[in-house]
Parts: structure tokens; C-alpha cells; sequence
């Protein structure tokens, strides 16, 4: 299975560089399991053009992906996330819904930093959230 690049997204802006956001939601979908083994990546100018970003930007996140084992290259074929062993995949488990819901949290503080300023009620915010999560599941 290729997984679609239109399920990445980047924030220029955010303050974080790119490629580092890149294999941070890379990281998130392995560790989530909505990446599994053998699971292929788009290739780097397929992620480039969808998400309007350099090429290079694109190859460093994979290479440092690659180098830290998340992913692995085949040769004509791209990135993929590597098939787990037994032993891997005893000593590796997913991350725990604790641990991935505290990965949301700096987002979180900067998204009720931001309603406050804007001066949303707890409500309007939540709306804006559900109304979010809606949209990426159409």
C-alpha cells in the first residue's frame, strides 16, 4: 500500500523546518499503525509537488528516516517501512494512546493560546476542531 501524500501536511511558518515535520508525522503514522510494514512512502518527487516543497527537502527527512531505521530504501521502488521481525516487533511495541495523545499536547496549548487570543469560547474552539476532524474523514 502507497500512502497518499495528500494525509502529510506542513506549516511554513510553524517555526519547525520542514523536513523535521515531515518525519515527525512519519514517525506518528508508524508508531500509530496507520503506516505498517511493507507499507510504501510516496516517492520524494511525489511528496515534493504535492506539498509544494523542495525535492531535497523531502530526501533529507527520508535519508534521516532511513538512518534511523524507520524506513528502509529498495532500490527503484522508494521508501517503505521495513518488515518487522518477530523479535522487532516484541521489542518495539506501538506507542500507547497515552503516549500519543501527550505528542498532541504542544499543539493543543498553542491551539487554546490562540482561541483565547481570538477570544473563542470553549465551545466555539471545540467546534472548530470537530468541524476539522469531520472534514478529514470525507
Amino acid at each position: 500500500m502507497q500512502t497518499n501524500p495528500l494525509e502529510f501536511a506542513v506549516q511554513p511558518t510553524s517555526g519547525v523546518p520542514i523536513y523535521r515535520q515531515l518525519m515527525d508525522q512519519v514517525r506518528s503514522l508508524v508508531s500509530s499503525g496507520r503506516l505498517k510494514p511493507g507499507d510504501r512512502l510516496p516517492s520524494v518527487r511525489q511528496m515534493a509537488a504535492e506539498l509544494e516543497v523542495n525535492m531535497m527537502t523531502v530526501s533529507k527527512a527520508y535519508t534521516r528516516l532511513e538512518a534511523d531505521g524507520v524506513l528502509e530504501r529498495e532500490r527503484g521502488l522508494g521508501m517503505r517501512v521495513p518488515e518487522a521481525t518477530s523479535r522487532d516487533a516484541a521489542a518495539a511495541p506501538k506507542a500507547s494512546v497515552a503516549e500519543r495523545q501527550q505528542e498532541l499536547k504542544p499543539i493543543a496549548d498553542e491551539l487554546a493560546t490562540r482561541a483565547w487570543q481570538l477570544k473563542l469560547t470553549d465551545a466555539q474552539t471545540l467546534d472548530v476542531v470537530r468541524q476539522v476532524l469531520k472534514d478529514r474523514k470525507s
